[in-house]
C-alpha cells in the first residue's frame, strides 16, 4: 500500500517540474578568446554567477548553454593566467543571447585563477589560504634548466640550494636533512618516494618546457590533500597540449660544465585527439666540496665519490575528448638520475636512479577520477659516510685497496686484536624496488549559493629495499591506507561573506585512523578578501621510520611497537599533528598594488624523535618483542636473552611556533613591477617539560627540537617585461640560524650543547662532522635578461649569486659559489 507520505512528495515534485515548466527558457553562446593575440582559449570556465548554470569553451573557443531560464544574470569567465571577466546580461524567452568575449592575460598576480587550496578554480585574492604562484611567465623567462630557482624568490618558504641541481624548499619550521613534510604533487600525483615520503626533486619526470605555474600553500592542507600536506604543499600543474600547441627546443649552457637539452611537441589531431612530448637531457659538474668522515679519532675524505650528476627525463600524455566536457587524459613519465643527495648521516651517491609514473584521468565538469602507478627503482646507490668508514676499517687493517673497495659496499672490519678481526653487517647501498598505486574519485557541485566537493581515495604501498634498509626479508612490505574528504562552501549573498568547512577521514595499516579538520571565514569588499581560518595537518611516519632494518638490525622501525624484558611496552609510532589558527588579507589596491600579508599559530604535538636505544643492557633491559615477534624471528642471530642495543623512533614533545608573512608586488605599469617579500618565525618551547626530552638526556634543549629555520628573511626585486626585452634582478637576506639534523651540525658556538659527545663549536669537528657555522647570514642577488628576436627565438642569460657571496645554504653541501647559465630556445 502507497503511503500517504509518498504521494505527497510526489505532488510535490510535480507542483515544482510544473512551476519550473512554466517559466520562459533561452539560451547563450559565443566565443573566449586572448585580447592581444586573438587565438581562441581551450577550456575557458563560464558561468553564471548565483546560480549552477555553466559550461566550457571548446577547441575553437566557443561555447553553447541551453536551457537558461529567462532572466537577469551576471556572467563571470575564467581562465587560468587571464583576468577574470563579468558582464551584466538579460536571458529572453526563445531566445538564444550571442556574445564574443575578450580575456586579458593577467598582469597582476592578484588576478590569477588558482586551484589547489579548494580543489577547483577560484580567484588567488578569494582562495582561503596562503598562497604562492610562480606563473607560466615567471618559468618562460628564467635562463635556466632548473625551475625550482624561482621558488627562492617565493615569500614565507626557505629556499635550500645543495648544489648545482640540488634546490628545494622548506615551509614554517621544523627543516631536516630528511624532511617530508612538505608534500609535493604533479598533475593532482603525488610525487614522492616511496619509502621514505621525501620529495622527487630532481628525481622528477616534468620539464621546465611543460610547467603551465607552479602553486604554494602556505600551512597545512591536509583536509583535503591527506598526511604529509603537514607544514605546506607544492603543487606543480603542466599545460595543456590543447591551447599550448607547437613545438619548443631549449638549450642551456653554463660554468660547472652544465649543459641542457629539453624539446615539447604538443599538436591537436581532431575534435577528440591531442599529444604532447617532452623530453631533457642535462649534465655538469657539481661544486668542489668533500664531506668530511670521521671514524674514531681519524677524519677521512668521501671514498668513492662521484661530483659529476646527469639526468634523463621525459614524458608523453595522450588527450581524449570522446565528447564535449568529458577528458580522458594518459600520462606516462620517466627519469634516471645521477647525482649527490644530502641526508641525516651524510651524503648519498645516487646512481641510476630511476622514476616511472603511469596516470590515466577522467576530467567533467562534476567528476573528476583517477588511477595512477609510480615505480621507483635502483641497485648502486650507496651511503658515501657508511661507504668511507667501511673502506677505511678493511684498508687500516692491511686488506688491500680492491679487496676494501670490493667490500665496503656491505660491511665494516671489526678488529678484536692488531691481526685479528670479524666483518660486520653495514651494508652502505641503497637498493629500492618499491611501487605505489593511487586511486581517487572526486565530485562537485553547486547549488545556488553552496558549492560542495567530496572525494575518496586509496593508495596501497608496496616497498622492497631488497634487504638493504627494511624489514622486508619475507618479501615487499605492503601497506594500504583509505582517505575521504568533503569540503563546504557557502556564500551569503549579496553580502561579501564566505564560510567554509572542510573534513577528512584517513585509515592506514600502521598508523590507523586519523581525523583531520578545516574551517574559515572570508569576506571579499572592494579591494580584497579577509579570512580567518582554522586546519589540522598530520605528518605520517614513513615506511623508513615504520619498517627499517639497517645495520644488521642495529636500528628498527617502529610500526608495531617493542617489548622489553622488564614488561615495559613501547608504543608504536603515531603521527605528528599540528594545528594552525590564521588571520590574513589579499587584495589588490588601486590596480597597482598586490598585497598578500598573514599571521599564525601553530601547536605542533608527537614530533618523531632522534633515534634512540630502547635497551639499556648495563641495567639488564633487554629488547624481546617488535610487535608480536619475538626479537630473534625479527633479527635472526640475536641472543636468546634478547637484544642488548636497539635504535629507534618515538613520538613526544609538543612545541607552539608562529609567525607573520608579507607580499607586496607593486605594478608600475604593465611593463614593470616591483616585489617585496618579509617573513618571521618563532616559537615557544617549554623547557621545564620533560615530555620534550627528545633525545633522553635528562634536559630540554634546542637539539631535541630543532626548529631548523631563520627568525628572519626578506626578498625583493624588480621584473621588465617588454615585448623585445624582460629581465629581473632579486636580492634576498637570510637571518643566521643553527641547523641540527641527525649527525650534522650547522651552528654557532654553544659549548653547553653536546653532540656526539662534543661541545657545539665554530669551524671545528663536532661528533661525526665538521661545524662551519650556522645557515644562512648572508645577501645574494640574481640577475637574468633576455631578448626575444622573434616570435620563434629567444636568447637570455643570467647570473645567480653575482657578487659571488660566500653562503652556505644546508648542511652537508658545499658554499654557493656565482653560478652562469644562457639558454637559446626555439618555439614552433
Amino acid at each position: 500500500m502507497v503511503r500517504k507520505s509518498t504521494i505527497l512528495v510526489i505532488f510535490c515534485l510535480i507542483l515544482i517540474s510544473t512551476a519550473f515548466g512554466e517559466q520562459g527558457e533561452g539560451g547563450l553562446k559565443g566565443v573566449v578568446k586572448d585580447a592581444t593575440t586573438n587565438e581562441p582559449l581551450v577550456g575557458a570556465n563560464i558561468v553564471l554567477i548565483g546560480t549552477n548554470i555553466g559550461g566550457a569553451t571548446a577547441l575553437n573557443g566557443s561555447f553553447n548553454i541551453t536551457n537558461i531560464p529567462e532572466g537577469n544574470y551576471k556572467i563571470k569567465v575564467t581562465f587560468i593566467g587571464y583576468a577574470t571577466f563579468t558582464e551584466e546580461i538579460n536571458i529572453a524567452e526563445n531566445k538564444t543571447l550571442t556574445i564574443e568575449i575578450a580575456l586579458n592575460e593577467t598582469v597582476i598576480l592578484g588576478d590569477q585563477i588558482v586551484v589547489t587550496a579548494s580543489k577547483r578554480p577560484e580567484k588567488l585574492t578569494e582562495a582561503p589560504a596562503t598562497i604562492d604562484v610562480i606563473t607560466s611567465k615567471d618559468i618562460e623567462n628564467l635562463p635556466s634548466f632548473n625551475p625550482g630557482e624561482l621558488l627562492a624568490r617565493q615569500k614565507g618558504v626557505d629556499y635550500i640550494r645543495t648544489g648545482v641541481v640540488g634546490t628545494g624548499i622548506n615551509i614554517r619550521g621544523f627543516n631536516s636533512a630528511f624532511n617530508a613534510k612538505n608534500l609535493q604533487m604533479n598533475d593532482n600525483r603525488l610525487a614522492t618516494l616511496i619509502a621514505t615520503g621525501l620529495p622527487l626533486g630532481a628525481f622528477g619526470t616534468i620539464i621546465k618546457e611543460d610547467v603551465q605555474r607552479v602553486e604554494i600553500i602556505l600551512g597545512p592542507a591536509a583536509a583535503l590533500y591527506g598526511p604529509n600536506a603537514h607544514n605546506g604543499l607544492v603543487n606543480t600543474i603542466t599545460k595543456d597540449p590543447r591551447y599550448s600547441q607547437g613545438t619548443t627546443i631549449a638549450l642551456n649552457g653554463g660554468n660547472q660544465s652544465v649543459f641542457s637539452g629539453r624539446f615539447r611537441y604538443a599538436k591537436v589531431y581532431s575534435k577528440k585527439f591531442a599529444l604532447k612530448i617532452t623530453g631533457e637531457y642535462t649534465r655538469g659538474i657539481d661544486f668542489n666540496y668533500t664531506d668530511s668522515v670521521y671514524a674514531g679519532a681519524k677524519v677521512y675524505s668521501e671514498f668513492d665519490l662521484n661530483r659529476k650528476f646527469d639526468a634523463l627525463k621525459g614524458g608523453l600524455s595522450l588527450y581524449f575528448t570522446p565528447k564535449k566536457g568529458h577528458d580522458i587524459i594518459i600520462t606516462y613519465g620517466g627519469s634516471n638520475s645521477n647525482n649527490i643527495g644530502v641526508t641525516n648521516a651524510g651524503r648519498n651517491q645516487i646512481k641510476d636512479w630511476k622514476i616511472n609514473i603511469l596516470q590515466a584521468r577522467y576530467v567533467s565538469k562534476h567528476v573528476f577520477a583517477q588511477i595512477y602507478h609510480t615505480w621507483s627503482n635502483t641497485s648502486k646507490t650507496y651511503a658515501l659516510n657508511q661507504r668511507t668508514r667501511n673502506y677505511y676499517s678493511f684498508l687500516n687493517a692491511g686488506f688491500s685497496q680492491q679487496v676494501a673497495a670490493k667490500r665496503s659496499f656491505k660491511e665494516y672490519w671489526f678488529a678484536t686484536s692488531p691481526t685479528t678481526g670479524i666483518a660486520l653487517n653495514r651494508g652502505a647501498v641503497f637498493k629500492d624496488a618499491s611501487r605505489r598505486w593511487n586511486g581517487e574519485i572526486q565530485v562537485n557541485e553547486t547549488f545556488s549559493q553552496l558549492n560542495i566537493i567530496a572525494g575518496f581515495q586509496w593508495q596501497k604501498d608496496i616497498a622492497n629495499s631488497e634487504q638493504t634498509y627494511l624489514l622486508d626479508a619475507n618479501g615487499p612490505i605492503k601497506l594500504n591506507q583509505y582517505g575521504g574528504y568533503a569540503q563546504l562552501e557557502l556564500k551569503i549573498k549579496n553580502t561579501g561573506w564566505k564560510l567554509m568547512a572542510a573534513a577528512r577521514a584517513d585509515d592506514h595499516d600502521l598508523y590507523g585512523f586519523n581525523f583531520v579538520p578545516k574551517a574559515g571565514i572570508t569576506y571579499t569588499g572592494k579591494n580584497g578578501t579577509f579570512r580567518v581560518t582554522y586546519s589540522k595537518g598530520i605528518a605520517a611516519p614513513t615506511i623508513l621510520n615504520l619498517s627499517a632494518n639497517i645495520f644488521g638490525g642495529l636500528l628498527l622501525g617502529n610500526g608495531e611497537g617493542f617489548t622489553l624484558s622488564n614488561g615495559t611496552k613501547i608504543p608504536k609510532l603515531e603521527v605528528e599533528t599540528i594545528s594552525t589558527f590564521e588571520t590574513g588579507y589579499k587584495g589588490i589596491i588601486d590596480n597597482k598594488l598586490y598585497v598578500d600579508v598573514n599571521a599564525y599559530y601553530n601547536i605542533s604535538k608527537h614530533f618523531l624523535s632522534p633515534v634512540i636505544n630502547i635497551a639499556n643492557a648495563a641495567k639488564g633491559i633487554f629488547v624481546v618483542k617488535r610487535g608480536n615477534k619475538s626479537i630473534q624471528d625479527v633479527i635472526p642471530g640475536t641472543p636468546a636473552i634478547g637484544s642488548p642495543f636497539v635504535l629507534t623512533y618515538l613520538n613526544f614533545g609538543n612545541v607552539n611556533t608562529y609567525g607573520i608573512d608579507i607580499g607586496l608586488n607593486y605594478y608600475m605599469n604593465d611593463n614593470v613591477n616591483f616585489v617585496f617579500n618579509y617573513s618571521y618565525f618563532n616559537f615557544n618551547l617549554d623547557k621545564t617539560d620533560m615530555q620534550n626530552d627528545g633525545n633522553r638526556d635528562g634536559k630540554v634543549t634546542k637539539l631535541d627540537l630543532p626548529i631548523n629555520s631563520p627568525k628572519n628573511k626578506f626578498g625583493f626585486g624588480v621584473n621588465l617585461n617588454y615585448d623585445k626585452f624582460f629581465g629581473t634582478i632579486f636580492g634576498r637576506w637570510i637571518q643566521a640560524y643553527d641547523f641540527f639534523s641527525g649527525i650534522n651540525v650547522a651552528a654557532a658556538t654553544n659549548r653547553n650543547l653536546i653532540v656526539g659527545g662534543s661541545p657545539v663549536v665554530e669551524n671545528a669537528r663536532v661528533g661525526r662532522t665538521w661545524n662551519y657555522g650556522p645557515l644562512g647570514d648572508f645577501i645574494n642577488f640574481d640577475i637574468g635578461a633576455g631578448y626575444r628576436f622573434n616570435k620563434n627565438m629567444t636568447l637570455s642569460a643570467q647570473v645567480t649569486n653575482l657578487f659571488d657571496t660566500r653562503e652556505r645554504e644546508f648542511v652537508g653541501s658545499p658554499f654557493i659559489t656565482r653560478l652562469f647559465s644562457t639558454e637559446l630556445k626555439f618555439n614552433f
